[in-house]
């Protein structure tokens, strides 16, 4: 009552004094008419400052340093001690946009708390930890082999549309509230979706506007129109020869004109420079600044030298003028306004968001919760799962069953704890009655037994990593943290090596200390683009400067007893972005018989394996057999792994294989030597309990696939054609495990449905009953899926999904599942009059548990 009693005398104290304030200080006026007043104050050469991603501070007018880019894809990421959620494609796989609504309202309290904090510290905001946040991507996950698929909701736009309204309206808060909680954005628009090696330069010609409208445009619709999302991102590649960031079509006639977004628009981060550097569709900086801000894009991401810097100089050249300037200036601010940072803290609610709320239990609950929905069984032979908490011991090995950043994801914070899937398994079986082995590594054909858990410096386990904002380690150094975990940072996707830390033009020294405990050659596994020198006790023993990142193996002699000093120095060199990987340890040569041999007596083996985003992700320094810069090349299990599967399978193990990828694996060879699949994503810091709770049996697994995993690489089509023929559950049926497919250890029976009505108007809702009755002994959820085609339509999809409803039924027992369908669902495009919309005709309404026809029963509709 006190605290209540508090906020309304600041809040009365506080617009008693507001008439005498200047009007864009006056929090009484709108957005609109304070960022205009503040407009008219500005220089042309302030006004071009305050649309850059860094926006300089105006200080005679009180305004502060602002800054566009911070991340919160499944979590509050680049910050530490927040919850790490699953990746969105494992969130997806929950078909729970309730869940993720909570989820996201979650992150948004830890994104605030964590700048509330930062801020009354007396710190400048700074990137990464902002109130704009670069989330969701809502791309459509087109092709297995993009690496950040991961990111996304998955293939289907109708999924993707529900889960990234639930984001949005997480992030941005109450859509009646004066003030925004953050600034949500739907990137990347539109048409983006691999592959990362040539997204700087490729050409996206003739895609087919049916697809364009059905496909790849309606999420971002969605988001615009019913979550109301404040910012847009515009993506690098160009549509029909136009960069997406100036390509009027899409900023202008789309967005704004057909759907109505008033909002802002944000560059992907050195899009505008890409203009006149890979594009060649602007001759300079100058000219590529002015043909953004004509066609709609606001603010501008880059490293340095920021076009948008040119404006004042485009306005005396007479390439724009500064009222279009004012127009995209207006809506730069308007967002910064409705987020109140230039607002007394005392009349803004979301300042008041404590710290207490990082990594909370509740935070920590609703991650395990959300890792739980996530898990997909997708083969379970014999009803080998759930296994029996017996004192028989069982094999845990795998390349990621004692991974923690694995868990992570990418775009990702770092939690309080993770719960490795092994440490998950030994919670249910005590590790006494585990037998533990990595097996081999994710890709190469060697195991490397790591020793990064011995080393450690003035008595702190790790590596201590000392930074500087300049190139030769001179002077005071920026930041100094303790590094715990096997070293593997990039710059690329705009990552900070550590806070503080600039993008570019920065050193560092990585210091440690080691005692063998016995005589030994040693591996130093390393790999650099920019300048690296390894240095033991003194000695150089390796020193580079590399465009690009080649892993190197450098054999080391150790003699037992003795101590080691280990030194890395390190600059970013160039305009080259900065990668940087060390580990060491002992290596070995492979061999299965061995790792059978100690399996001896051991009758199950849980494998978990699959891949990490330290091969898969957004334009990554990678080059391993199967993977090009981030994606991969093709989407078979890594030979290695596969290997081992086999191998387990014939000396007559029974195996468990658990996959975590961010992507579709083609698993046919899998289907036969593992007994049970369960597709784990990249589930986040609790990802190891709710594998567990899954493997035995204390949680019931119901999540779906929200993408296809195929038969094999070669039914892919070119991965840069972008034409949905022949790709995802809308346009073929070649699938190995399909779009909605999952299964349960309860029994489920979908019943004949009904509908209300079986001729509708088309601007009439009708509803669906269908009756679900759980023929098992154990309580369960089932996912209903409801899809519609259109008869007759030659060229349209198969069948789209248009609704879900998640159910849970008891054991035994039965219920009616009461589907609404509005009339969008019978939506589709006319090439008449080249736009979405309900038609007359007859349509097929298809309802079941997955996409495949097999799991499907049908009825007619017919729309008048």
């Amino acid at each position: 009552m006190k605290i209540k009693y508090w906020f309304v005398i600041s809040l009365f104290s506080a617009v008693s004094s507001y008439a005498q304030l200047l009007p864009y200080k006056n929090p009484s006026l709108s957005s609109s008419d304070r960022a205009k007043d503040l407009i008219s104050r500005l220089t042309l050469e302030e006004k071009a400052a305050l649309m850059c991603d860094q926006s300089d501070a105006v200080p005679r007018l009180g305004i502060k340093k602002f800054n566009w880019w911070s991340e919160a894809l499944h979590g509050y990421a680049n910050n530490d001690n927040v919850t790490v959620f699953p990746e969105p494609i494992g969130m997806a796989a929950s078909f729970d946009d309730q869940l993720l609504y909570r989820v996201f309202n979650a992150v948004s309290d830890e994104a605030r708390a964590k700048y509330n904090q930062w801020i009354k510290d007396g710190n400048e905001n700074k990137r990464f930890l902002s109130l704009s946040v670069w989330t969701p991507n809502v791309n459509i996950f087109r092709d297995p082999r993009w690496g950040r698929g991961q990111e996304t909701y998955g293939e289907d736009p109708y999924l993707t549309s529900r889960m990234g309204v639930s984001v949005v309206k997480g992030l941005q808060g109450p859509a009646d509230a004066k003030y925004r909680k953050l600034l949500a954005c739907a990137k990347h628009f539109a048409v983006h979706s691999g592959p990362e090696w040539s997204r700087h330069e490729l050409n996206l010609n003739n895609v087919n506007p049916r697809e364009l409208y059905e496909t790849y445009l309606p999420a971002f619709k969605a988001l615009v129109q019913e979550a109301d999302v404040r910012e847009v991102m515009c993506a690098y590649q160009r549509l029909d020869d136009e960069p997406c960031c100036s390509n009027t079509r899409l900023l202008q006639r789309i967005l704004r004109d057909e759907w109505g977004y008033k909002y802002m628009v944000v560059s992907d981060c050195g899009a505008v420079t890409d203009f006149y550097t890979t594009h060649k569709v602007s001759s300079d900086a100058v000219h590529a600044a002015s043909k953004a801000v004509l066609a709609g894009t606001d603010v501008e991401c880059v490293w340095e030298k920021y076009p948008f810097k040119n404006l004042p100089e485009a306005v005396e050249k007479d390439l724009i003028k500064e009222t279009d300037i004012n127009k995209s200036l207006q809506r730069v601010l308007e967002g910064r306004f409705e987020l109140g940072e230039m607002d007394d803290d005392a009349i803004v609610p979301w300042t008041q968001i404590p710290a207490s709320v990082l990594n909370s239990k509740e935070h920590q609950q609703l991650a395990l919760e959300m890792a739980q929905k996530s898990m997909t069984l997708l083969q379970n032979k014999n009803n080998i799962l759930p296994l029996a908490k017996t004192s028989k011991k069982i094999a845990v090995i795998g390349p990621n069953a004692a991974n923690e950043p694995m868990l992570w994801g990418n775009y990702n914070g770092t939690p309080v704890k993770t719960i490795t899937i092994k440490e998950g398994i030994e919670s249910k079986t005590g590790s006494d009655k585990i037998f533990y082995d990595k097996a081999c590594d994710l890709v190469e054909d060697k195991v490397n037994q790591s020793y990064f858990d011995q080393i450690s410096f003035e008595g702190k386990k790790g590596m201590r990593a000392t930074y500087w904002n300049n190139p030769n380690r001179e002077g005071n150094s920026v930041i100094s943290t303790q590094i715990t975990n096997p070293i593997k940072m990039t710059t690329a996707g705009q990552h900070e090596f550590a806070s503080g830390v600039k993008l570019e033009g920065f050193s560092a020294k990585y210091e440690t200390e080691f005692t063998a405990k016995a005589t030994d050659n040693l591996v130093f596994k390393t790999g650099a683009t920019g300048f690296f020198e390894l240095i033991v006790n003194g000695k150089s023993i390796a020193k580079y400067t590399n465009w690009r990142t080649v892993p190197g193996n450098i054999s080391f002699p150790v003699e037992a007893g003795k101590t080691y000093k280990i030194e890395i120095h390190f600059a970013q060199s160039n305009n080259w972005q900065a990668n940087l990987e060390f580990d060491f340890g002992k290596e070995f040569d492979i061999n299965f018989a061995s790792l059978i041999q100690k399996l001896n007596g051991i009758d199950t083996v849980v494998f978990v394996g699959g891949l990490s985003t330290l091969l898969e992700g957004e334009e990554m320094p990678v080059s391993y057999p199967g993977f090009k810069g981030g994606d991969r090349t093709n989407i078979e299990l890594p030979a290695v792994q596969r290997k081992c599967l086999k191998e387990l399978k014939e000396a007559g193990k029974k195996v468990i294989f658990v996959n975590c990828s961010g992507s579709a694996i083609a698993l046919t060879p899998e289907t036969t030597s593992c007994d049970a699949i369960l597709q784990a994503w990249y589930p986040g810091e609790s990802g190891g309990q709710a594998v567990a709770d899954v493997l035995f049996g204390d949680y019931n697994p119901a999540g779906k696939l929200p993408v296809s995993f195929y038969k094999n690489s070669e039914i892919l089509r070119d991965f840069e054609d972008y034409s949905m023929k022949g790709r995802t559950y809308r346009y073929t049926t070649d699938v190995l495990f399909p779009f909605g497919f999952g299964l349960s250890y309860s029994k489920f029976i979908v019943g004949t449905g009904k509908l209300n009505k079986s001729k509708i108007k088309s601007d009439e809702n009708i509803q669906l009953t269908i009756p679900v009755q759980n023929t098992s002994k154990r309580d369960g959820t089932e996912i209903i899926q409801v899809y519609v085609k259109k008869v007759n339509d030659t060229d349209g999809p198969l069948k789209t999904l248009k609704a879900f409803k998640r159910v849970a039924v008891n054991a035994g027992n039965k219920e009616n599942v009461m589907i609404d369908l509005p009339a969008s669902s019978f939506e589709f495009f006319d090439a008449a009059s080249m736009a979405v919309k309900v038609t007359s005709g007859e349509y097929e309404l298809y309802y079941g548990t997955s996409s495949a026809a097999k799991d499907l029963k049908m009825l007619k509709v017919l729309v008048q």
